[in-house]
């Protein structure tokens, strides 16, 4: 990146006349790992790949996000994590009448799902939108750059992934609003919950995977596809959603206090400035200010 940004201005009409001209070859990709909280290999792109994916990636946002439906909230402007959480509240709480009645949900989860992602299924996708020959060479030059496996697989790295990810699970998105007419249905990138008065996910859940098998050449993981009551607590993206509150999952909790701890002990040590201690305190204060954790809050302070 370095080398890339002495001679940044150069480097830029290099690229520019390379994309214009249709000369432009996409390089090899960086692998690492991270954890995050769980071990994941991330693979990154070279710096001027990484411009092209900036580029391609506003382009297709503002194209694609428009068809997106409202409960899909991962990788888009205005949505995320908090938002996902505080959605499914709401459910819960329209569903059982603000917990007089019965609610129960079934969370699902695809089997790894940016690993499995099939690449023609996801040029076929864009190209219903995309009419532009050269901009579909580039995007098929994206998406053919990393593979698992033959013609499958999106890099975790990339940020035209996560974009790639909702344009794949759109279809699914539609399938079970419109087609299963599920009202309460909710999605962050490959996790996805329906929730219902009743405990009855039987149909939903055989329809759903038919249909992700078939037309995404996708798998469910069945341990994660279990039936919950809303008194046992609904676990959503690191957050549980229960009667009345929202508490932050254990595991969550535990993983916030050991990287406080492991920052208060570099900054006794010297090893980091007060600035950036601090700056990580206020980033875990603030978000716990989305879930009823008082105690913990008071733990961190």
């Amino acid at each position: 990146m370095a080398l890339f940004e002495i001679n940044l201005e150069e480097n830029i009409f290099s690229l520019y006349k390379e994309l214009k001209s249709g000369s432009y070859e996409h390089g090899n990709y960086e692998c690492f790992k991270i954890a995050d909280p769980k071990e994941r290999i991330v693979h990154k792109a070279q710096i001027k790949d990484r411009i092209v994916h900036q580029a391609v990636y506003r382009v297709l946002y503002s194209i694609f996000d428009k068809q997106f439906i409202y409960d899909s909230y991962s990788s888009r402007i205005g949505k995320g994590t908090h938002r996902a959480v505080k959605r499914l509240k709401h459910f819960t709480e329209n569903i059982s009448r603000h917990y007089s009645e019965p609610c129960f949900a079934v969370k699902m989860d695809v089997r790894k799902f940016f690993h499995s992602i099939d690449h023609c299924i996801l040029k076929e996708l864009i190209a219903k939108q995309i009419k532009c020959q050269k901009t579909l060479k580039l995007i098929t030059q994206i998406i053919d750059s990393f593979f698992t496996d033959k013609n499958k697989g999106l890099p975790i790295g990339n940020v035209t992934s996560q974009l790639f990810a909702n344009i794949y699970l759109d279809k699914l998105d539609r399938f079970i609003k419109h087609r299963l007419k599920v009202k309460y249905y909710i999605r962050f990138c490959d996790d996805f919950v329906v929730v219902k008065n009743n405990n009855d996910f039987n149909t939903i859940s055989i329809a759903i995977n038919d249909f992700i098998g078939k037309k995404l050449g996708l798998k469910i993981k069945e341990v994660k596809s279990r039936v919950r009551k809303i008194s046992w607590g609904f676990d959503f993206l690191g957050f549980v959603v229960l009667p009345h509150h929202l508490v932050m999952r254990t595991k969550t909790k535990k993983r916030i206090l050991r990287k406080v701890v492991e920052k208060n002990q570099l900054f006794q040590q010297g090893q980091i400035s007060y600035t950036k201690y601090k700056s990580t305190i206020n980033s875990y204060r603030g978000l716990l200010k989305h879930s009823n954790n008082y105690k913990l809050l008071q733990e961190i302070v």
